[in-house]
C-alpha cells in the first residue's frame, strides 16, 4: 500500500505519528514509519516538519537562554552551543534522527509558521551541532542540484522536469543582484509584511525605469537594487583587490557609482566599467564618467561585452562583478568561463556575497557552495568578515524586498591557485 491508496484520516495519523517519533529521537520507530511516510510532512498547525521537530526537542529552558532570541535568528548567550540544559546525550539522539530524515528525502528549507527553517531554529535556540548539520545538508542538496542542472543541459532533456524542485535552488531568492543559487525551487521566504517578494529577472529589470532617491536605486516594482548601506562593504573591497595605484580593473555593474568612485580614488591606469541599464547609462553621462581619463564604459549586458574584451587580449589587475537580477549560475559561469582569460596572473577577483542573505542559514549554505565552486574553477577565496552597518526600519522604508537582514557580510577575494 502506497502514500496515494492510504485513506486521508490516515494519513494524518501516519504525519503525527512521524512528527511524534522524530520529536522523542525515536530512531527505530521513525525507520519503521519512514518505510511507507514522508521524512517531509508537516504539522497542519505550526507546519513543523520533523527537522523542526527533533531539532525543537532540545530547545534549552528558559534560564539558558540569555537575552532570548532576535528577530535576524541569532540567540546572544547560547549561539556558541553552550545549552545546559539540553545535554550530550540530547543533541547527539537529534542528529541520528536528523541524518535518518535526510536519508529518507527531508527537505533542508522548508519552513514552518514562523517562516524558520530547521536550520534558522536550531541557531536561534543555539544548538550549533545541529545547525551545522542542517547546513552541512544544505551544501550537499545545493551541490547536487547544480550538477543535475549541469546535467540536463548536456543531454538536453526537456521533457522531464526535476522533482526534487522543492528542494530547489535558490533561483527564485534574489541576491542583491543575484538570483540566489539555492531554494535560489526553494521555497519562497516572505517579506516582514508576511507578502512573497516580487519576481525579479535581469530582462525585466533592464527594461524597467529606475527611481534614483534619498541613496538607493529602486526599479519600478519598488526593489532595491542597490542602497547607500553597502558603502562600507565595497569600499573594503576596494581595498583589498586594488591595494596600490596604476592597476588595470573592470567592473561590471556601475549601479549608484560606489565601487567605481572608490576606484577613482586608487589612481588606474585603465578603469572598465560594463553596465547595461540604459536608465544607469544616461547618469552616467551626466556625471561625466564618459568623460574621465582612464575610464572605459562598455554599454550592454557582461555576457556580450566580456567576449569582444576577450578576443582583444586585454588583461586586469582587479575584477568586480555586481550586476543585478541574474541567477548564481550566471555568476559561477562568469568565474569559471571568463575571468581566466581577463585577470593577471597575481591579479585580484572579487563579487557582491548577498546570495541568501535574508536568512543566515541560506547566507551559510551558499557561502559554502561558492567556495567549492570557486576552487572548482581554479580560485583560492579567503573571506573577510565585515560588520555590516546598523539599520533601522526606516532605511527599508518604500523598498519592497528587503534583501539584507544578517549582521555580519563575508567579503571574498580570489586568486588563481598557486
Amino acid at each position: 500500500m502506497n502514500a496515494e491508496t492510504v485513506p486521508e484520516a490516515d494519513l494524518d495519523v501516519q504525519a503525527q505519528s512521524i512528527l511524534l517519533a522524530a520529536s522523542h529521537h525515536n530512531i527505530e520507530s521513525l525507520r519503521t514509519l519512514l518505510r511507507t511516510g514522508s521524512a517531509s510532512v508537516q504539522d497542519p498547525e505550526t507546519s513543523f516538519t520533523p527537522l523542526h521537530a527533533a531539532i525543537a526537542a532540545c530547545e534549552p529552558s528558559a534560564d539558558d537562554l540569555i537575552d532570548g532570541g532576535n528577530p535576524n535568528g541569532h540567540v546572544n548567550g547560547t549561539a556558541n552551543g553552550d545549552h545546559s540544559s539540553s545535554t550530550e546525550s540530547d543533541v547527539e539522539a537529534a542528529a541520528k534522527t536528523m541524518r535518518l530524515l535526510f536519508q529518507n528525502g527531508a527537505i533542508w528549507n522548508d519552513v514552518d509558521s514562523k517562516n524558520e527553517t530547521p536550520g534558522c531554529l536550531a541557531l536561534r535556540l543555539g544548538l550549533k551541532d545541529l545547525y551545522e548539520i542542517m547546513v552541512d545538508a544544505g551544501v550537499r542538496a545545493e551541490m547536487l542540484l547544480n550538477r543535475l542542472d549541469e546535467y540536463e543541459h548536456l543531454t538536453g532533456n526537456d521533457d522531464e522536469e526535476e522533482e526534487d524542485e522543492e528542494q530547489g535552488s535558490d533561483e527564485e531568492t534574489k541576491d542583491h543582484g543575484q538570483v540566489d543559487a539555492p531554494s535560489n525551487g526553494q521555497q519562497q521566504d516572505l517579506n516582514d509584511d508576511g507578502e512573497e517578494p516580487s519576481e525579479i529577472n535581469n530582462e525585466d529589470y533592464l527594461q524597467s525605469s529606475l527611481r534614483f532617491q534619498d541613496g538607493r536605486i529602486l526599479d519600478s516594482a519598488g526593489n532595491g537594487v542597490m542602497m547607500a548601506w553597502e558603502t562600507d562593504l565595497i569600499k573594503r573591497s576596494v581595498d583589498l583587490i586594488v591595494p596600490r595605484s596604476d592597476l588595470r580593473v573592470l567592473n561590471i555593474g556601475h549601479g549608484m557609482g560606489i565601487i567605481d568612485t572608490f576606484f577613482q580614488e586608487k589612481a588606474l591606469s585603465a578603469h572598465h566599467i560594463i553596465e547595461a541599464h540604459n536608465g544607469v547609462l544616461e547618469r552616467m553621462r551626466k556625471d561625466g564618467w564618459y568623460d574621465k581619463p582612464n575610464v572605459t564604459v562598455h554599454e550592454g549586458r557582461w555576457q556580450d561585452v566580456v567576449p569582444k574584451i576577450l578576443d582583444q587580449g586585454v588583461l586586469f589587475d582587479a575584477i568586480y562583478f555586481d550586476t543585478f537580477a541574474e541567477d548564481y549560475k550566471a555568476l559561477r559561469d562568469f568565474f569559471s568561463d571568463c575571468v581566466i582569460g581577463l585577470l593577471n596572473d597575481g591579479g585580484k577577483f572579487s563579487f557582491f556575497n548577498g546570495l541568501g542573505a535574508d536568512r543566515q542559514i541560506c547566507y551559510d549554505v551558499y557561502g559554502k557552495v561558492l567556495e567549492m565552486d570557486l576552487f572548482e574553477a581554479g580560485f583560492d577565496t579567503e573571506w573577510d568578515t565585515v560588520k555590516v552597518p546598523e539599520m533601522d526600519k526606516g532605511e527599508w522604508e518604500g523598498v519592497r524586498r528587503r534583501y539584507w537582514s544578517l549582521r555580519e557580510y563575508k567579503l571574498p577575494t580570489c586568486e588563481f591557485i598557486g
